[in-house]
This record gives structure tokens, sequence and C-alpha cells, in this order.
């Protein structure tokens, strides 16, 4: 089927992908929107896997503030100073550092959580759940799930991405590298917010922040 220039700039623009691509992605899947996303989806996936052992240490150290109340700076990575100065891998450490504002993680992975928090984690669970009289297999498991999702909770790369929910920032990130056809790794944070640690009425800026990067 003929494929219109409409269709493709829709594709592109909720996918980021370059056009001749998008143009191939519905070329081969008739013209239908959903899976050319999808196609285009395991594409990048499959980029991304090539590039894996990639060297990426140039890239940008970035920041973002809102509001005067809280501050975000993030190194990521990239395998050329030429990339790391483009529109494109900026866009990319923007959306990054706004993302750690808005949801506050403490890790960039699951590899860097200290084992001895792991462990204490678990027997806080355990201690939850010592009155419910689960078999104790049954109660491994449960526990399990627990220490799965308290991990995607303090793991940027695991977090649903402020801006679209339905990807992590993991999965964001290497589609957006795709685009930029380099491999993209982030290194490192660290976020700021004003007051902490100072006892006082509490303010739920992270939110304002997450409300602000859907407009």
């Amino acid at each position: 089927m003929a494929i219109s220039a409409k269709l493709v700039k829709a594709l592109r623009d909720k996918t980021g992908a370059g056009m001749m691509d998008c143009k191939k992605a519905l070329k081969a899947t008739d013209g239908d929107m959903d899976k050319a996303v999808e196609y285009l989806q395991k594409k990048s996936l499959a980029s991304a896997s090539k590039r894996a052992n990639k060297v990426a240490a140039e890239g940008a150290v970035g920041s973002y503030i809102h509001g005067g109340r809280i501050g975000v700076l993030v190194e990521i990575n990239c395998e050329t100073d030429f990339v790391g100065r483009s529109d494109g891998f900026g866009e990319i450490v923007k959306n990054v550092a706004m993302h750690i504002a808005a949801s506050n993680p403490e890790y960039v992975s699951d590899a860097e959580i200290p084992a001895e928090l792991v462990a204490k984690q678990r027997e806080i669970f355990l201690a939850q759940m010592e009155n419910q009289n689960k078999p104790e297999h049954i109660l491994g498991r449960i526990v399990d799930g627990k220490i799965a999702k308290w991990k995607k909770g303090i793991c940027l790369l695991d977090q649903p991405y402020v801006k679209d929910p339905d990807k992590s920032v993991g999965q964001y990130v290497i589609e957006a590298a795709a685009t930029i056809k380099e491999k993209v790794a982030v290194r490192r944070f660290v976020r700021f917010e004003l007051g902490e640690g100072i006892e006082k009425e509490e303010t739920d800026f992270a939110a304002e922040v997450a409300a602000a990067t859907q407009g």
C-alpha cells in the first residue's frame, strides 16, 4: 500500500525515529500505526544490543532546577564528543534530569544497591508478614516479589518514566539512544531538595515537577 507523508510524520512525532525508518516500518506493517511503533521498538532494542560493548566515555553533565527548590545534576555518557554536544543528546539528558527531580530515585540500577540494605529490607518485609500464617515457600515468593517492587521504586532505570509511564526510564534511554545511533549510559546523579533533612511542614515538590513534565 502507498504510505502517505502525513502518516510517516505522525509515526515520527510519536517515536522520534528517522523519516526513512518510519516509512520502512509502515511499509512492513501495511500502514498499521501500532504495529509500526512495535516494529521500531524492536529495531531500537536490536540496535542498542549491538552497541552494548562500545565504550561510552563522552557525553555531558546536565542539570535541572525546579522553582529554585529541587536541583539535579546527572552524568550521561555516549560514544563521541560530537553526539555529546548534539541537541538530541541534550534532550535525553534534560528528560532524565527532570525525571530524577520528579521521582527521587536513590540508585541508577539495582546493581548499586548494597547487599546489606537488601538483606535488611527483606527482614522488614518478613517481619511485616510474620502473623499471616502462610507456608514458608509461599512466604519466600511473596517477599521476593516485594523486594523486586521495592528495587524498581528506588532505581532510576527501573522507574516508570514520568513522561510515558508505560515504559521504564531504561527503555526510554534505549529508544532515545537508537535515534542518535550511539550507546547511551546513565552513569551517576545527585539530587538536592531545599531544606532536605530540616524539620518543616511537608510540601510535595516532586509532585509539582512530575506535573510540569507533562506540560
